[in-house]
């Protein structure tokens, strides 16, 4: 038998980082009553979202397809930013879903409603108190200093389609962090960072919200998202900074995130206003 060289790059190169089991995973997911109609597992790609969305443009994805990418090399972020990692060290990996009972008025929600399942899934399976930050960042907390460790993406797909990215760091050492201020499960305590069931609770929140959501055509409020989301999110009862569209920002409280989806943040003129897009800078505790 030929000795393991560890330095390869066979799928067993880092044995604390062990690949995913894709047909352990289409067991447990893929199934007559479930939203998942597929799931793909790919070692290495640029970004998930850009292969299932174009996937989904030819025809070639059912709703409830699931890419998942070991490694992302171009892995996308809001407003064009690139999202990378280690290979192994995270979950990466995007869903198909085609809201027909939703007016797409309300599938601005969707974003936050994966934020919601993925904090949920981890929850369970992890054991870690994540927290979203508005509209689509998830937040640990890593010696006592909150750190973002995962964000979501929403993209169009054809007339009818939406295609959910999500990227978590879910092993990643403190000399692997992109950016001081990132963080990952095991940073934050995680009592496990098996990426099979960690990705399984995730994928089995999104599919519970995802129906209730619509179930009640897309109402935040009838199926219970809005208040949901209002209780997990920690940007609610902050000091922030919104940067908008137009080099224009806006300082104030957040205090709700109203019908549409959008942050509402009171400014010291007494003026109540609704920021549907942009970032949102966290300037002091709650």
């Amino acid at each position: 038998m030929t000795p393991h060289n560890a330095s390869d790059d066979s799928r067993w190169s880092n044995l604390d980082r062990p690949p995913l089991n894709a047909a352990a995973l289409r067991r447990a997911l893929v199934r007559e009553d479930s939203l998942y109609s597929a799931v793909d597992v790919v070692q290495r790609t640029g970004s998930t979202n850009s292969d299932l969305v174009a996937r989904a443009v030819a025809g070639k994805a059912d709703e409830g397809a699931v890419l998942v990418a070991e490694e992302q090399t171009a892995g996308k972020g809001r407003l064009d930013r690139r999202w990378t990692a280690p290979a192994r060290s995270g979950l990466f990996f995007s869903v198909f879903l085609r809201p027909a009972e939703v007016p797409v008025a309300r599938w601005g929600w969707l974003p936050l409603l994966t934020g919601v399942a993925v904090a949920t899934g981890l929850s369970r399976a992890a054991g870690v108190d994540t927290a979203l930050k508005w509209p689509n960042d998830l937040l640990v907390t890593v010696a006592g200093e909150e750190r973002k460790a995962g964000g979501i993406l929403a993209e169009r797909a054809g007339a009818d389609g939406v295609v959910i990215g999500v990227g978590v760091n879910v092993t990643l050492r403190a000399e692997e962090l992109p950016v001081p201020q990132a963080g990952s499960l095991a940073l934050a305590g995680a009592v496990s960072t098996d990426r099979d069931p960690l990705l399984r609770a995730v994928l089995r929140a999104l599919e519970d919200w995802y129906g209730r959501w619509r179930g009640a055509e897309g109402d935040p409020a009838v199926s219970g998202l809005q208040e949901t989301y209002a209780a997990g999110c920690a940007t609610l009862g902050r000091t922030v900074r919104a940067e908008l569209p137009g080099e224009r920002s806006i300082v104030g409280e957040a205090v709700a995130v109203d019908g549409d989806g959008r942050l509402v943040i009171a400014t010291e003129t007494g003026v109540q206003e609704p920021v549907g897009a942009g970032d949102i800078v966290h300037l002091r505790p709650a």
